[in-house]
């Protein structure tokens, strides 16, 4: 149905007259008359009694009720089209893995949501391996994850490096080393993240080659449980600086002084001319600079006694894994 013969049917009811209306919408009147006519014979009822002043139908009142809110979401289509168009309005689907799900996106999250107040963020947190099919399925538009054992199909951006550490209970043999090679963790007690962990792959296959045969503890499949894992004894765990930083009572943080790697961590896209709309080229803008220029990005561990000088916002025991 052409949208021009509802707005020509409401401004001849508002204004009783097809002169008026006429006069109104710039048309001679003729044409008013020949839109009423198609109208009607395309919904096949009469709307409009012609007389002294026009007056509708009872089929005309039913159709003028419902054709208002239409023009109105007709309205409302066209401004949030304007708006989507100049990057005010829209959706964006973002996948992110820990710890960058937890620790960087917030405060840049916020930052971009008040100034874009009509841009809708919706939020996944997974694995690399996950955030990849997700992405092949249409059910993210990016993701912040590491390197995919895949990238058919898919851009990879690099934009920091997530340093890690050896978190080991203190008072352990461990935390009594000044520095800490690899082959201090022959026999010693070590905690595993999941098979999906990339960086775990890569720590077997170190150990492996250096010859170091470390005792396997338990599989632990979140990072946010690690600390814990490790304050109560059950081991050293790697896991990445900046969740922590400061360590957790009754934990040290210790650098490996042979080792000194992280996870690579970047923007994840389908290739070819996949398009986010303004607002999402503003947000891929944002996730460029804050990650690449991130404080913690390129820290060292050493470097982390400045914890409070990089996050002033810290509470003591309040880490959100």
């Amino acid at each position: 149905m052409d949208l021009r013969l509802l707005k020509t049917f409401q401004t001849i009811v508002k204004r009783r007259s097809f002169q008026k209306a006429a006069e109104e919408l710039q048309y001679v009147q003729s044409t008013v008359t020949m839109q009423i006519k198609k109208l009607e014979s395309d919904l096949g009822v009469q709307l409009l009694e012609r007389s002294k002043k026009v007056r509708l139908t009872e089929a005309g009142r039913l159709f003028y009720e419902q054709a208002e809110l239409l023009l109105k979401n007709y309205e409302y289509l066209q401004n949030l089209m304007k708006e989507w168009e100049q990057g005010e309005a829209g959706m964006i689907r973002l996948g992110a893995m820990e710890p960058a799900a937890s620790w960087r996106l917030p405060a840049l999250l916020a930052s971009f949501r008040e100034r874009h107040p009509n841009v809708q963020l919706r939020m996944q947190i997974a694995n690399t391996y996950v955030l990849h099919r997700m992405l092949e399925d249409d059910i993210i538009d990016l993701a912040i994850c590491t390197t995919p054992d895949s990238g058919e199909g898919m851009l990879f951006e690099p934009l920091f490096t997530e340093k890690l550490g050896l978190l080991v209970p203190a008072g352990s043999e461990l935390s009594a080393k000044p520095e800490i090679v690899l082959q201090d963790l022959e026999n010693q007690p070590l905690l595993l993240t999941t098979t999906a962990c990339p960086f775990r792959r890569e720590l077997e296959r170190l150990l492996a080659e250096k010859g170091v045969t470390p005792k396997w503890g338990p599989e632990v499949g979140t990072l946010s449980a690690l600390p814990f894992y490790v304050k109560q004894g059950f081991g050293g765990a790697f896991v990445p600086c900046i969740t922590v930083a400061p360590p957790p009572e009754g934990t040290v943080l210790k650098p490996i002084a042979d080792w000194n790697v992280g996870l690579v961590t970047g923007l994840l896209r389908k290739s070819g001319n996949t398009t986010l709309g303004l607002a999402g080229d503003r947000l891929l803008a944002a996730l460029r600079e804050s990650l690449t220029n991130s404080a913690l990005g390129s820290a060292s561990i050493q470097k982390i006694e400045h914890f409070h000088d990089l996050f002033p916002f810290y509470t003591p025991g309040y880490w959100p894994l």
